[in-house]
């Protein structure tokens, strides 16, 4: 039996059934019962923009999936080059096509001398890292004007190759001007998680070996973040794509949205409301504010998850092996 509903319009006594599919109904099919009539939903709340097969989000069971895959297989089996590959392309890479993917993506990782002289050096000594990268990463278009021919799937796949290889050079500048580190240069005879935490970290050695538990740590931090179904980046980023703007242009805006606080931002807000708590003495009072509506806690979960955040268990388990290598902060220990 066909699942739907039944809408009656009781100004004329006009109906329409509509089916129910993937557990939604076309507002289509309802609008031409009622012709000039719009939805009202402030923030998407119940509304889906577009039908994906790219990611299956759970919320109420706390199941996350990556073109099928559970994400706790992709995070203990795969590297996020691998896991790229699988969200453009709707497969896990061949051996051969995984080393030719890498190849094309590594290829790219330098930038132009003129974004690192002319353009990064221009910011003021204390701006903030993510402003950065947002204004860094429209200025790529300037430099591959032709990634305005959207049309062109092999010029589609360059652009690709060169946000996925370029965001982490530009990231790790944006950081070392943030603490007056000089810029490092790509390192590509290391993977993608060892080179970003070279161009981060590298100081004077003739040869930065990245920590490998370090280096894992971040690759799966990259893998449970590569995608989380239509959030507020990637409903930005395609609705500026939708004008057919560049990729860069789109990526931008989708970096400014992930800037707030109010999501990848929120990160941030986690170590300011850490600080501002500063020791276990002020937890309590800090708790009972937040219950009398003076503050936020901040980091207890996402959204969308009724359940469990199937991330967090990951993220703790990677965490207790980083932890082991650097030991942890006072604050971080139990009383």
């Amino acid at each position: 039996m066909t699942e739907s509903v039944t809408i009656t319009d009781n100004r004329t006594g006009e109906s329409v059934e509509i089916p129910i599919e993937n557990g939604g109904i076309d507002a289509k099919t309802f609008s031409k019962l009622m012709p000039g009539v719009w939805f009202f939903d402030p923030g998407f709340g119940v509304t889906a923009s577009t039908s994906s097969s790219i990611t299956d989000l759970d919320g109420a069971n706390g199941i996350l999936r990556y073109r099928g895959y559970p994400i706790e297989q992709l995070a203990e089996n795969s590297t996020f080059l691998e896991v790229c590959y699988l969200l453009l392309f709707g497969e896990l890479p061949t051996s051969e096509q995984l080393e030719n993917w890498v190849h094309d993506v590594t290829y790219h990782t330098f930038i132009h001398e003129n974004m690192r002289k002319r353009f990064m050096e221009g910011f003021h000594h204390d701006a903030h890292p993510m402003g950065m990268l947002v204004s860094a990463t429209a200025a790529l278009s300037t430099f591959y004007p032709e990634a305005k021919d959207i049309h062109d799937p092999h010029i589609r796949y360059k652009q690709i190759n060169r946000l996925i290889s370029k965001v982490p050079t530009l990231a790790a500048m944006a950081y070392r001007a943030s603490v007056g580190m000089p810029f490092v240069y790509p390192d590509n005879g290391l993977n993608y998680a060892e080179n970003f935490l070279s161009m981060m970290w590298r100081v004077a050695e003739p040869h930065y070996e990245p920590n490998p538990i370090l280096a894992r740590a971040l690759d799966v931090l990259f893998i449970l973040h590569a995608d989380h179904e239509q959030n507020c980046s990637t409903t930005t980023m395609r609705v500026v794509g939708s004008s057919h703007s560049d990729p860069y242009t789109a990526a931008s805006a989708a970096t400014a949205a992930l800037y707030g606080p109010r999501h990848g931002g929120a990160n941030e807000a986690v170590i300011h409301m850490l600080r501002d708590i500063g020791s276990y003495d002020n937890i309590d009072p800090f708790i009972e504010g937040v219950e009398n509506g003076e503050g936020r806690l901040m980091g207890f979960g996402h959204r969308v998850y009724k359940a469990y955040d199937p991330r967090a268990l990951i993220v703790k388990g990677q965490a207790d092996a980083v932890f082991d290598v650097t030991g942890k902060s006072p604050c971080s220990t139990s009383p």
